[in-house]
């Protein structure tokens, strides 16, 4: 995706955790952080209590969305999501992408990485990796302080 894309519909995930939300629900009251992760993903799982804490830290002014986007076979077994999700306290909907329709939708390459749309669902910041989580802070609190752009 390109920065000022809209965000496109979430469909063809093969389950939902923690509820199902769709672009509509997103767009209009506040910006939205959509997450890649996958439970083969070290790098995922160190970060994870860090995007926690920012999910937790923004949950008035900030809607958050996990996505899994799965690296290999092993990345398929619902259980292992399942129970890695509540391990990693994963709270936020996880839109589950077996079959990489969103992954594909979205050219995503990388877990983790975290994509920040506006309140009318343009996209404003990508990034990708374990480091960074003070620029994603910064990108984030820019796009919540100024006016959408058309």
């Amino acid at each position: 995706m390109k920065l000022r894309e809209q965000m496109p519909e979430l469909k063809g995930a093969t389950a939902w955790l923690n509820g199902e939300v769709s672009k509509a629900d997103l767009i209009g009251d506040k910006p939205t952080m959509i997450h890649f992760w996958s439970v083969s993903c070290y790098l995922c799982k160190e970060i994870m209590p860090q995007v926690n804490a920012f999910r937790d830290g923004y949950s008035e002014k900030l809607n958050v969305i996990s996505v899994h986007m799965p690296r290999s076979e092993q990345d398929l077994n619902m259980d292992t999501i399942t129970s890695t999700a509540q391990e990693l306290g994963i709270t936020q909907p996880i839109f589950i992408d077996s079959e990489h329709n969103l992954t594909e939708t979205f050219e995503n390459e990388y877990v983790p990485s975290y994509y920040v749309f506006d309140e009318t669902g343009q996209l404003r910041h990508f990034q990708a990796g374990g480091s960074g989580m003070k620029m994603l802070e910064k990108r984030v609190n820019r796009v919540l302080n100024e006016p959408s752009i058309d």
